[in-house]
């Protein structure tokens, strides 16, 4: 069973680890301590801006990971999604966007 992640440190952490980072190496390439690095990891402190922007770029993540952590839709069943809707008529678009709209009601 895969861990959730849905905090900020945690998200980073895994990145980190997937790359097979220390905090050592990671916050020397993005021009922290490594003990902000722990803090942001382990004690859910907030970056500021431009450290959470270096962090993103640095691991490679999306921000959309950041940011919407309980999405766990991939990326590629989104891109599935999107070219069959890009082959729907205006009809069958407005079709799909009623459906959607109501199974988010549903949740």
């Amino acid at each position: 069973m895969q861990k959730k992640l849905d905090q900020l440190g945690d998200i980073l952490k895994d990145a980190r680890l997937k790359q097979k980072l220390t905090r050592d190496q990671l916050s020397e390439k993005v021009h922290i301590t490594t003990r902000y690095l722990m803090s942001i990891e382990n004690e859910n402190k907030k970056p500021s801006y431009n450290v959470l922007f270096n962090l993103i770029r640095e691991l490679g993540i999306s921000a959309d990971k950041i940011f919407y952590p309980e999405d766990t839709t991939s990326k590629m069943e989104r891109e599935q999604l999107f070219l069959l809707l890009s082959r729907c008529d205006e009809y069958e678009l407005n079709v799909a966007i009623s459906t959607v709209k109501a199974l988010l009601k549903k949740g």
